[in-house]
C-alpha cells in the first residue's frame, strides 16, 4: 500500500514503512471478501484520508481510486496464495 497509497509522503522514509500497517490490514481483509469493490476500498481510504489524517479532499479522490483499483487487481494472486474458497467471510471489518 505504502507505493500505491501515500497520502502524507513517508514512502522515502525507512523509518516509517509500516505507517499505513493497520490501514493495510483492514484494506487485505476487504479484498479476500469477494463482496468489497474497488470503490468499498477507496472510499475506505478516503476516510482514512480525509477524516483520520484530516487531510484536503482535493487530491485524495484520484490518490484512493487509484490505489483500491490496484489492490483490487491483486485479490486472485491472494486467493491463490492463501488458498481460500472464491467467498470468504472470515474478516471482520
Amino acid at each position: 500500500m505504502l507505493r500505491d497509497w501515500d497520502p502524507i509522503g513517508v514512502s522515502g522514509i525507512p523509518e516509517a514503512k509500516d505507517v499505513y500497517d493497520d490501514y493495510a490490514a483492514v484494506v487485505l481483509g476487504m479484498l479476500i471478501n469477494e463482496n468489497a469493490t474497488a470503490e468499498d476500498i477507496a472510499g475506505y481510504l478516503f476516510k482514512i484520508a480525509t477524516e483520520d489524517m484530516a487531510l484536503s479532499d482535493r487530491k485524495m479522490g484520484k490518490l484512493c481510486d487509484r490505489a483500491a483499483e490496484a489492490v483490487v487487481a491483486l485479490r486472485s494472486n491472494f486467493r491463490n496464495r492463501l488458498k481460500l474458497p472464491a467467498v470468504f467471510t472470515g474478516w471482520v471489518q
